[in-house]
């Protein structure tokens, strides 16, 4: 494969570039200059031996909505392209919603455009609105912060001597709709980080003859050991357009084949050396286009033998397979954010190196962030043997998009799809984040199976933390069921047609004097030094492993690879200086999940069956009528009351709770690590947007299971942190409802029923023991007792088992 550095084309003699000031350096930052702005050729799959690199210096401008083009005037300030202006590496470092970029270049003689050849004036990214001219003629217009577009700048062109670029860019960022990913006007010292507006990367420029090559459309098929490809052309469009196709491994020809350009073709491979982190091999291709016999371009690219899909283990739960073989997605978080240059490597090396580490730290995965990368990143992952789950840069988040901003995601989102789908890393596909800017359940699950039908030979994880945040639920639709939890792991099970994966967890962080973006930082959990950090990681990763063989999760994410303005979770400090962690000791732990999450599984310990019939292990009547206590009628822990009265309740007495008071059983009744489950009487006096808990169990953090009203839902729920079993109706207040939340650790899921019937039930396939007290009426989150009920409650009882569906319709039945 063809992939060199090309000397810049002429910038204006007096640059009068100077680079802003960093509040962060990184170890690249200080090589960035004129003459080394991100040299490399910038589109590795489909390469040409002819082109100039247009990065460099540029005039720049601010300017004001509908402003006309600044033709033959030179610009006030200096920018460095491609960073983004608000990036200190600009030299600018600051933010404009309209601005103007200027230079000039000379096309050389010998490209013999005009007479053999057209000039294409090629974009990797401008956010977010772009309109480009040249010599005062428009020759582009792109809406998307994230996709590449090219000109034919040919009939703009004079006949000698300089030719004028002006580019206009709109770029309001979370003003509007458009999606952003995490960049915000205004970062939020939380999850939410500096714009990027403007150029950000590589501008350059080729001869292409009249007809020429577009596109290579290439789908690799392990089991027929072919490469399926379809040459697109672009230009003159001729019925005797021809392709030829060549392989090679390294010097030697392992594949050849002929036939019409615009069709797809089967190139032989025999023998196929198949990718895989262990062995990324890439053959290189080689493409000759012809007009009948006489050939008019070649063009080089390269490839891998590769197969993503699913398939049962050996304990019958659905996994990620590689070429056929189950294989763990050991993952970070990728936010591909710089200090020096926020969107955009300060340098290739630099690019690579946060994939380098991935492999040292023994990841075999990237989760690509709500962002997207150069195609050198991509082309990097291919060579280093990467996967990588590419995200969707999400709009902004709050409410819900118009019906003009869907349709203009859902066009860049099919524009992401179209031009990543050919690099081997990429094994899959994440339109949603957490439920940030989507609109409805139904749309994502059509657009994954939209997002599906584009492209087949990849994964579609419809919606990453689906259990988290601002979704509105789980569609149903997809390859993947992906949640999230910090610290965590998550364990979702996988389902008869989705795999399970483990979205976003850890989080553990670790301040670095004079390596932090604002000087101090946040974590979800943060750490006093760099050992504990490191024990904090392995542990956690123990549970990864254990969700992995008795769960069925089939990958984790871990936050993140490196930290990010106020985050400092990373493995390394924001400017890449500082290493966090023992990275002997992670690598060691990330290698053992990926051997032994296998599929085999250990199935577990043979479940408790628990005490039979309907009396409960300890059972909460509320007869008495006066005092302090309630008697424990099956077993020997009363309850303690505080802030509570008598009342009367389904069955003689009851106990009334109004929003301050609770029942304290004394001890921990339930092992919440296995199955049990709890009913109870309840009658609400409210039913607003407050939660209300009528039975929980402490753990010193957070409430290990929640029987209650959700506030947020409105409705019902037995709940876990992160995930909740809803009833489809908001109770009636002063009405009485028996519910029942049922946890079977071995079935592994999560239950709730009211007045006898089922109404949910959800996947849960471990969690945590506790050893706090149970509680009737409240519950713990934060370490705070909250969630405080408002209303009645009677006939309490808790089991040491999962109740069957007839066994809880008989227990309702009883009290009627």
């Amino acid at each position: 494969m063809v992939v060199t550095a090309a000397p810049a084309a002429a910038r204006p003699a007096d640059d009068g570039w100077e680079m802003g000031d960093p509040r962060l350096v990184t170890p690249w930052t200080e090589q960035v200059s004129p003459d080394n702005a991100l040299p490399e050729y910038p589109r590795p799959q489909l390469t040409r031996r002819k082109w100039q690199n247009l990065n460099g210096v540029w005039e720049f401008a601010g300017a004001t909505q509908g402003e006309e083009p600044p033709f033959g005037e030179t610009l006030g300030e200096r920018v460095l392209v491609p960073y983004p202006i608000e990036s200190a590496l600009s030299g600018i470092q600051r933010h404009e919603d309209y601005m103007w970029y200027r230079r000039t270049f000379t096309v050389p003689r010998n490209w013999q455009v005009g007479r053999w050849n057209k000039l294409m004036l090629n974009f990797g990214a401008v956010d977010y609105d772009a309109a480009v001219y040249v010599n005062g003629q428009q020759v582009a217009t792109h809406r998307g912060g994230y996709g590449a577009f090219s000109a034919d700048v040919t009939d703009a062109l004079t006949r000698s001597g300089e030719q004028e670029i002006v580019v206009g860019v709109e770029d309001r960022t979370d003003a509007t709709w458009q999606p952003v990913g995490k960049q915000r006007r205004v970062p939020d010292r939380g999850i939410f980080y500096e714009g990027a507006s403007g150029i950000w990367q590589t501008v350059w420029m080729e001869p292409v003859p009249r007809s020429s090559v577009e596109t290579l459309d290439m789908v690799p098929d392990i089991e027929t050991n072919t490469l399926g490809l379809t040459v697109n052309t672009q230009g003159r469009q001729d019925p005797d357009l021809r392709a030829t196709v060549i392989v090679r491994d390294g010097h030697r020809v392992v594949g050849f084949k002929t036939g019409p350009a615009n069709e797809r073709l089967r190139v032989p491979v025999p023998d196929a050396k198949l990718w895989s982190p262990d062995s990324p091999f890439l053959y290189d291709l080689e493409v000759v286009l012809s007009d009948g016999w006489w050939p008019l371009e070649r063009v080089s690219s390269y490839f891998g033998m590769r197969e993503i899909g699913t398939a049962k283990g050996a304990d019958g739960k659905l996994r990620i397979t590689l070429n056929g073989e189950i294989l763990f997605h050991m993952s970070t978080l990728d936010q591909g954010y710089w200090p020096d240059g926020i969107y955009t490597a300060p340098t290739d090396e630099a690019l690579r190196f946060d994939l380098e580490q991935h492999k040292e730290l023994g990841f075999n995965t990237v989760r690509k962030h709500i962002k997207t990368e150069p195609d050198r990143w991509y082309y990097h992952a291919d060579q280093l043997g990467l996967l990588v789950w590419q995200d969707m840069p999400s709009m902004r988040t709050g409410g819900r998009p118009p019906a003009d901003a869907q349709r203009q995601f859902e066009a860049e989102l099919d524009e992401l799809v179209e031009e990543k789908k050919n690099w081997t890393s990429v094994i899959g596909w994440v339109p949603f984040n957490e439920g940030w800017a989507e609109w409805s359940r139904e749309a994502t699950g059509r657009i994954a199976e939209e997002v599906k039908q584009q492209d087949p030979t990849r994964l579609v994880n419809a919606h990453s933390g689906v259990n988290c945040c601002a979704s509105l639920g789980d569609s149903g639709k997809g390859d993947i069921i992906d949640w999230h939890a910090y610290p965590g792991p998550a364990k979702p099970s996988p389902d008869a047609t989705r795999a399970a994966i483990d979205g976003e967890h850890g989080g553990y962080g670790l301040e670095v004097e004079n390596h932090m973006w604002f000087g101090e930082g946040h974590a979800y959990r943060m750490m006093p030094d760099k050992e504990s950090l490191t024990q904090a990681y392995v542990d956690n990763q123990r549970e990864v492993l254990n969700a992995a063989q008795r769960c069925g999760i089939g990958g984790a994410i871990y936050t993140q690879i490196t930290d990010v303005e106020h985050e400092v979770n990373g493995f390394f400090t924001y400017d890449r200086q500082v290493p966090k962690m023992d990275f002997d000791r992670v690598r060691a732990i990330n290698e053992k999940i990926i051997r032994e999450a296998d599929g085999s599984g250990d199935g577990g310990p043979e479940p408790d069956p628990g005490t039979p019939g309907l009396q409960g292990v300890h059972a909460y009547k509320f007869n008495e009528g006066s005092g302090s206590t309630a008697a424990d009628a099956v077993g020997d822990a009363d309850a303690t009351l505080t802030g509570t009265e008598w009342a009367e309740g389904v069955h003689e007495g009851g106990l009334s709770f109004t929003g301050a008071g609770q029942a304290d059983l004394g001890a921990p009744l339930l092992d919440t690590g296995g199955s049990y489950s709890a009913s109870a009487w309840v009658k609400l006096d409210e039913a607003g947007g407050g939660f209300q808990t009528v039975v929980s169990q402490d753990t010193g953090q957070h409430s290990a299971f929640f029987l209650q009203y959700s506030g947020q839902d409105q409705r019902w729920a037995m709940s876990f942190v992160g995930l909740r079993a809803l009833s489809p109706t908001k109770p009636e207040p002063g009405r009485w409802y028996h519910l029942t939340g049922v946890r079977d650790a071995e079935a592994g899921t999560l239950e709730l029923y009211v007045d006898g019937e089922k109404v949910d039930s959800k996947s849960a396939c471990s969690a945590a023991g506790s050893g706090g007290n149970t509680v009737i009426g409240r519950a713990e989150y934060g370490g705070q007792q909250v969630d405080f009920l408002h209303g009645d409650v009677d006939d309490v009882r808790l089991f040491d088992r999962a109740l069957s569906a007839e066994e809880v319709a008989e227990l309702a039945a009883a009290g009627e």
